[in-house]
């Protein structure tokens, strides 16, 4: 992989996460849809997504800056 191709993947990902993370309509939608059991165990999956990609993040800046 490309470290363009790492770093757009750890950017689009963090924020995907972090949105998901972080916004009271995905709570919104979770309780019209009737999963509002979900949400307490959301942190479980989001924060660590979050962290991977943030290490695919910095992997490819890192892999960037000695090319």
């Amino acid at each position: 992989m490309s470290d363009k191709r790492l770093v757009a993947t750890g950017v689009i990902g963090m924020v995907v996460a972090a949105l998901c993370c972080f916004t009271p309509l995905l709570i919104a939608l979770f309780g019209a849809i009737g999963l509002s059991a979900i949400i307490g165990k959301l942190d479980y999956v989001l924060l660590p997504a979050m962290a991977i990609f943030f290490a695919v993040l910095i992997y490819g800046i890192a892999k960037r800056h000695r090319a």
